[in-house]
C-alpha cells in the first residue's frame, strides 16, 4: 500500500531585533565544538556512529525554525538531512577505494569515481550464465544421461536445478532486505547469520569456489589432451597402467594454473576483456548443439560406431570394421583383424570371442527421427574395468571373454545414481555470480533477484533439454562412452555439432580456461572478505593487498589450495568435494533470510531449500558430507572461542532470543526437580571507593563452585539517584565485568542505584532474574569488622538479607574471611572440606563440597562430614545411617560422629553473655557519643579477650561483681545530665546485667555458639575450608546485634568458613 506524504513549508518568523542574530552568531563563534570531536569522557552513553548521520549543521537554517530540537541535533539528524544521505548513498568496490587513496596519497592523480551502472542482463544475468553452464555440459552429461537414462538424468537434472532455484529465491529475500554493499554473497550470508555462521559459510564458500577452480583446469586440460593433441600427453596410458592419464592432467593443470595465477596477478582487467570471448564461446558451442540435434533429424551425421558382438571397440586402433578384406581379389586381414589374432591367416591363433561374434556397424547419432530414445529411457549402470556394452544385441559368450579388454570401451568407474549426482551438481553452481557484484550494480536490489532467477531458468531449460536431446539422438553405447573411444576420440557431445565438431570442442576449452580464471579471480577476494572482517585472527594477513586492491596473499593460498585439487588428477573426484561445500553454502543461505520484501518469497521456500540441500549432501557423498560438516562446524566452534566481537544484527540472536523465549516458558511451568536442583546464584559485592571489587575473591569463589554452569547473576548497588550516578554505575559495571572475566566468572552484571544499600539489595533478591532463570541462592561476604564500624548499617543490613533470602525460601551463602580464599590459579595439596551437618535443612551442605570438589583448586581435598550426637543418641547407629546415606548420595566423604555432652553452662559462657548483653545495654540507653562508643567498644572487646585467657588457664569461675570502664568525672556528668531526665545515679546501676539476671535465651544461644566452636576448631582448624549450617536470624528484631555476637563466637579461630542456610527444599536425592 503506497504512503503518501505531504511536504508544508515553513516560512520564517522575522525577529524584530535586527542584531539579534549577529549577537547569536558571535557567541556561537566563540564556543568552541569539543562536545563534537572530542573524545568519550564516560559521562554519556556512546551512540551507534553511522554514515546517514552528520553532525555537521548550518545554525542559519536549524537556528530559528527547529530551535526546539537544536540539543538533538548531533545524535538525531533531520529529516531532510537524512533523506538527502539516502539519495546519495552508493556502494563502491573495496579494491576501487583502495586505488583511489592510492594514487591520491601518491600525489599522482585523484580519481574519480563514477557511481555503479551495470544493469540486470550485464551484471547479473551473463556472469551467472557464464558460471553455471561450462565443463560438466560438455564432458560429462552425455555420459551421466547414458549411465542414468533419461529418466533419472531428468530427475537428478531437477532435484540440484531446484535446490539452486530455492537458493536463488531466498538469496534474493537477503537482498531485498535493505542496501546490498560491495562484498556480494559472503557479505549478505555473514550479515545475515552473524560472525559464527558468517565465518563457517564463507570459508565454505571460499572453498567451493577454489576446488572449482581446480575442475575447471581438469577440466581444460582433459579437452586439450584427449580431444586437442593427444600426442602432447608425456605419460602413455599401457595396458594395466590407469594412471598414465591422471599423471598427465597433474603435469598439464599444474602449469596452467601457474599461467592463470600469473595472469590473475599481473590484472584483474585482463581477465574482464576475455569475459566476454569467453561467454561468446559458450553460447556458440550451445547453439551448434541445437543446431546439430535439428540438422540430425533432416541428414545424420556420418560418425559409425564398430562392434563385436555387443562389445563397443575402441575405432582409434584401426581404420575398418571388417576382419577381413578382398584386395585384388585376395583376402587380406585387417588391423582389427591383427589385435586379437596372431599368425599368418591360414594357421591364426585367435581370440575365441572374436572368432565365435561377428562385427557389426552402428551409427553414433542415429538422429531424432530414430526412435533411439526408447533404449536410452531408463538407467544403464556399470562396474569399473567392465566393457560397455549394447543392451539387446545378442552375442556368443566364450571362457576367454576376458582375456583381452584393452581394445574394447571400458567404464573407468563404478557408476550408480548418488555418483552422479554429485558429479553433475557443480553444473548448477555460480548462481552467486550476480550478487558477487553487487558493488557494480546500478540497483542489486532489483538486479540481483531477477538476474539471478532468470538465469537459472534458462541453464534449466537448456539442461533438461540436452538431456531430452542427447537421449533422443545419440545411440546409448556412445552415451556411455566417457572419452569417446568408439567415435575415433572425438567428444561424445561434439559428434552431434554442426557445422563441426570443432565448434564445440573449441568452444568448450574456451569456456573451461574462463571458468578458471574467473574462480582464481573471485575466490581470493572472498577470502580478503573474510580476513578483514577479523573474525578469524590467523587470516588477517590474507586480508593485505597491493595499492590496486589485488589480494596477492590471497591469491597465493588460492593457488596452493587449487593445485591440491589438480594433484587429485580426476574431474570426477573434484567435482564431489567442490558440491559439498556449495551445498552447505546453500543450506545456510536458505537459513539466512528474514524479514524480505521479495514478493515471491515464503519461509516454506527456504525450508525446503534447506532440506534439500541437505539431503543431496548425503545423497552424493556422505563421508563428505560429514567431512565439511566438521569443518564447518571447526571454523563455527573456533571464531566462537576465539570471541567474535562483531555485531551486525544477525538472524542467529534472534533464533537464539526464540529459543531462550520458549525455553524461559518451559522453565516456568514447573520448578526444577530435585535431580535437576543446582544453585543458581545471585552474587551481591561490596564496591570500595574506587568502584572496583572489593572482594575479587568471592568471584573466585563463585567460579570454582559454578565451573561456568548454571546461572550467575553480580550485583552491587550504589546509594543515590541514577541520574547523578548514571556514570558512575556504568563504570562499576565495567569494573564488575572486568573482574568477572580476570576470575573466568561466567554470568550476567547488574548495577543499580538506589536511595540506600538495603532497598537496592532487597530488590536485586526480589527481582533479579527472568521467568524461570532465577537464582535459588544468594552468595555474599561476611560484615568484615562490623564491630568497629562507624555506623551500624552494614551489619544490619546483612541481617535483613538473612531474613528476606529465608522468606523468599532462597538459600544462602556467606563466606567468612573471604580474602583469604584460594584464587582460580591457586592449588590446594592434600587437606579437608569439612562439612558440619548440625540440622537437615535441604540437603545444602552435601551438594556444596561435591560440587567444588570437581574443580582443579579442590580436587585434591577429601570430604569430611561431622554430625553432633546428643547425650540420648545411639552414636554408633547414626556412623552407619549416615555412611549409608553418603553411599546412596554416590559422596565419597568420612564420617564421624561428634558427641557434646549436656554439661553445665560454663563461666566462660555467662561472661560473653554478660559482655555482650552489658554492651548492648550501655549503648542503647545511655546514648554515647561516637567517640565514647568506639573506646567502650574497644576497652570491652580487649576485657573480653583477657577474661578468655584466664578461663583458659583457670577453670574456676570468676567474681560476679562486674569491673565497669566508668570515671568518678564520667560518674558524674552522667549524674547530672540524667537527673535532668529525672533519672537517678541508681536507676543507672540497676541496669548492671548480674548472671541471674541475664536472657537464659541468650545464655543457652551462647552456651551452645561456645561449645560448639571448640568442638569445629578442636576437629577443623586445619581444614582448607569448613562449612557450617548458619543458625536463623532473631524474630525480634531487639536481639540482632546478639545474633551477630553469636555468629562471631560460632566461628572464631577458623580461618575459611562457609556458613550455610538452606533454602527448606531438598536439593539432593538418593533416587536415580
Amino acid at each position: 500500500m503506497p504512503t503518501n506524504f505531504t511536504v508544508v513549508p515553513v516560512e520564517d518568523t522575522p525577529i524584530s531585533n535586527a542584531d539579534y542574530d549577529g549577537e547569536i552568531m558571535k557567541e556561537e563563534d566563540k564556543e568552541e565544538p569539543h562536545t563534537a570531536a572530542g573524545p568519550y569522557l564516560g559521562d554519556e552513553t556512546p551512540r551507534e556512529t553511522s554514515s546517514l548521520i552528520s553532525t555537521d549543521h548550518d545554525d542559519s537554517i536549524y537556528g530559528k525554525n527547529m530551535a526546539l530540537y537544536e540539543d538533538e541535533m548531533d545524535s538525531t539528524p533531520m529529516v531532510s538531512s537524512l533523506l538527502n544521505k539516502l539519495a546519495n548513498y552508493t556502494n563502491i568496490t573495496q579494491g576501487v577505494i583502495e586505488h583511489e587513496k592510492a594514487e591520491s596519497e601518491d600525489g599522482i592523480q585523484r580519481v574519480t569515481i563514477n557511481g555503479p551502472q551495470m544493469g540486470t542482463f550485464i551484471g547479473v544475468f551473463l556472469p551467472c550464465m557464464q558460471n553455471i553452464l561450462g565443463v560438466i555440459l560438455f564432458l560429462r552429461l552425455t555420459w551421466i544421461v547414458g549411465s542414468a537414462g533419461i529418466m533419472e538424468a531428468l530427475a537428478i537434472v531437477f532435484m540440484c536445478c531446484s535446490c539452486t532455484m530455492l537458493t536463488a529465491i531466498s538469496m534474493s529475500a537477503i537482498a531485498t532486505n535493505g542496501v546490498v554493499p560491495a562484498g556480494g554473497s559472503y557479505y549478505m550470508i555473514s550479515r545475515a547469520l552473524g560472525p559464527e555462521f558468517g565465518g563457517a559459510v564463507g570459508l565454505c564458500f571460499y572453498l567451493g569456489t577454489t576446488f572449482a577452480g581446480s575442475m575447471y583446469i581438469l577440466g581444460t586440460m582433459e579437452i586439450f589432451l584427449t580431444y586437442i593433441m593427444p600426442n602432447a600427453a608425456v605419460f602413455k596410458a599401457e595396458t594395466g597402467e590407469p594412471n598414465g592419464m591422471q599423471n598427465n592432467m597433474r603435469i598439464y593443470g599444474t602449469c596452467c594454473l601457474a599461467i592463470m595465477a600469473l595472469v590473475v596477478f599481473v590484472g584483474v582487467k585482463y581477465v574482464n576483456k576475455l569475459a566476454l570471448v569467453f561467454l561468446s564461446c559458450v553460447m556458440l558451442s550451445i547453439m551448434a548443439i541445437y543446431a546439430g540435434v535439428i540438422q540430425s533429424a533432416i541428414k545424420p551425421p556420418d560418425s559409425q560406431v564398430c562392434l563385436l558382438g555387443n562389445r563397443t571397440l575402441q575405432n582409434s586402433k584401426f581404420d575398418k570394421c571388417l576382419k577381413t578384406e578382398v584386395i585384388n581379389n585376395v583376402t587380406t586381414p585387417t588391423k582389427l583383424w591383427a589385435l586379437f589374432c596372431e599368425g599368418d591367416l591360414g594357421n591364426a591363433t585367435c581370440n575365441e570371442y572374436f572368432t565365435q561374434n561377428n562385427l557389426t556397424v552402428i551409427q553414433a547419432v542415429p538422429g531424432l527421427l530414430s526412435r533411439v530414445i526408447s533404449d536410452n529411457m531408463w538407467a544403464h549402470y556399470g562396474h569399473d574395468k567392465t566393457i560397455v556394452e549394447k543392451e539387446g544385441k545378442s552375442s556368443e559368450q566364450t571362457s576367454d571373454n576376458t582375456s583381452d579388454i584393452s581394445y574394447y570401451v571400458l567404464n573407468d568407474i563404478t557408476t550408480f545414481f548418488t555418483l552422479l549426482v554429485g558429479i553433475y551438481f557443480p553444473s548448477v553452481t555460480g548462481i552467486m555470480a550476480g550478487s558477487n557484484r553487487s558493488g557494480d550494480l546500478r540497483d542489486p536490489q532489483r538486479s540481483i533477484p531477477t538476474g539471478t532467477i532468470m538465469a537459472i531458468a534458462t541453464t534449466s531449460f537448456i539442461y533438461i533439454s540436452c538431456v531430452v536431446l542427447f537421449g533422443a539422438c545419440i545411440d546409448g553405447v556412445v552415451l556411455r562412452d566417457k572419452y569417446g573411444e568408439s567415435v575415433k576420440g572425438t567428444l561424445v557431445v561434439a559428434t552431434l555439432a554442426w557445422p563441426s565438431s570443432w565448434v564445440i570442442v573449441i568452444g568448450s576449452f574456451f569456456s573451461c580456461c574462463g571458468a578458471g580464471l574467473q574462480s582464481l579471480t573471485g575466490a581470493p577476494r572472498i577470502l580478503q572478505a573474510i580476513a578483514r572482517d577479523g573474525i578469524m585472527p590467523f587470516l588477517q594477513v590474507f586480508g593485505h593487498s597491493r595499492s590496486n586492491g589485488e589480494p596477492t596473499w590471497a591469491l597465493l593460498l588460492t593457488a596452493a589450495i587449487c593445485e591440491i585439487g589438480i594433484l587429485i588428477g580426476s574431474l570426477d573426484n573434484v567435482a564431489p568435494i567442490l558440491s559439498m561445500f556449495f551445498l552447505m553454502c546453500y543450506l545456510f543461505v536458505n537459513l539466512a533470510c528474514a524479514r524480505p520484501r521479495f514478493k515471491f518469497y515464503h519461509w516454506s521456500l527456504s525450508f525446503l531449500g534447506m532440506s534439500l540441500s541437505l539431503s543431496l549432501m548425503f545423497v552424493s557423498s556422505w563421508y563428505y558430507a560429514l567431512v565439511v560438516i566438521l569443518i564447518s562446524g571447526c571454523i563455527y566452534k573456533y571464531i566462537e572461542y576465539r570471541g567474535a566481537e562483531k555485531e551486525w544484527g544477525d538472524g542467529i540472536r534472534g533464533l537464539s532470543l526464540n529459543a531462550a523465549q520458549y525455553a524461559l516458558i518451559k522453565l516456568e511451568e514447573a520448578p526444577p526437580h530435585t535431580k535437576n536442583w543446582r544453585p543458581q546464584l545471585l552474587v551481591l559485592l561490596k564496591l570500595d571507593s574506587d568502584l572496583g571489587v572489593k572482594h575479587p575473591r568471592l568471584l573466585s569463589f563463585n567460579s570454582q563452585l559454578k565451573a561456568g554452569k548454571g546461572l550467575t547473576i553480580v550485583c552491587s548497588v550504589l546509594e543515590g539517584t541514577y541520574m547523578a550516578r548514571e556514570a558512575e554505575a556504568k563504570l562499576s559495571e565495567k569494573n564488575i565485568k572486568a573482574a568477572m572475566a580476570m576470575e573466568k566468572t561466567k554470568g550476567f552484571c547488574h548495577v543499580v542505584v538506589s536511595s540506600n544499600q538495603r532497598d537496592g539489595f532487597s530488590h536485586l533478591i526480589q527481582s533479579a532474574g527472568l521467568g524461570g532463570m532465577k537464582h535459588n541462592a544468594v552468595l555474599m561476604a561476611w560484615p568484615a569488622n562490623w564491630k568497629q564500624a562507624e555506623s551500624s548499617l552494614s551489619w544490619k543490613n546483612f541481617i535483613e538479607t538473612v531474613r528476606e533470602t529465608t522468606a523468599v525460601h532462597q538459600a544462602l551463602l556467606v563466606a567468612k574471611n573471604i580474602d583469604t580464599f584460594p584464587t582460580n590459579q591457586d592449588r590446594l595439596a592434600e587437606g579437608t572440606i569439612d562439612v558440619w551437618w548440625i540440622v537437615h535443612d535441604g540437603g545444602l551442605l552435601m551438594l556444596l563440597p561435591f560440587l567444588l570438589r570437581q574443580h582443579k583448586v579442590w580436587r585434591r581435598c577429601k570430604m569430611r562430614i561431622f554430625t553432633v550426637a546428643q547425650m540420648d543418641d545411639n552414636s554408633i547407629q547414626m556412623k552407619k545411617d549416615l555412611q549409608m546415606f553418603l553411599y546412596h548420595l554416590r559422596l565419597d566423604a568420612k564420617v564421624e560422629v561428634v558427641e557434646m555432652n549436656a554439661g553445665d553452662i560454663s563461666a566462660f559462657t555467662y561472661e560473653k553473655t554478660l559482655v555482650m548483653e552489658q554492651r548492648s545495654q550501655m549503648l542503647k540507653q545511655m546514648q554515647l557519643s561516637k567517640t565514647e562508643r568506639e573506646r567502650e567498644a574497644q576497652l570491652i572487646h580487649d576485657r573480653n579477650t583477657k577474661s578468655h585467657a584466664t578461663l583458659n588457664d583457670k577453670a574456676t569461675p570468676t567474681s560476679d561483681r562486674v569491673h565497669m570502664t566508668w570515671t568518678k568525672e564520667k560518674l558524674i556528668s552522667e549524674r547530672n545530665r540524667l537527673r535532668e531526665a529525672n533519672m537517678t545515679v541508681r536507676d543507672i546501676f540497676n541496669i548492671k546485667p548480674e548472671w541471674e539476671n541475664l536472657d537464659q535465651t541468650n545464655v543457652r544461644r551462647m552456651h551452645t555458639a561456645v561449645k560448639l566452636n571448640e568442638v569445629v576448631v578442636n576437629k577443623s582448624q586445619g581444614a582448607q575450608l569448613v562449612l557450617l549450617n548458619m543458625p536463623g536470624p532473631p524474630k525480634n528484631k531487639g536481639g540482632d546485634e546478639n545474633y551477630m555476637e553469636f555468629l562471631e563466637v560460632l566461628t572464631e579461630g577458623l580461618d575459611r568458613v562457609l556458613l550455610v542456610r538452606g533454602s527448606g527444599r531438598e536439593v539432593i536425592t538418593i533416587y536415580s
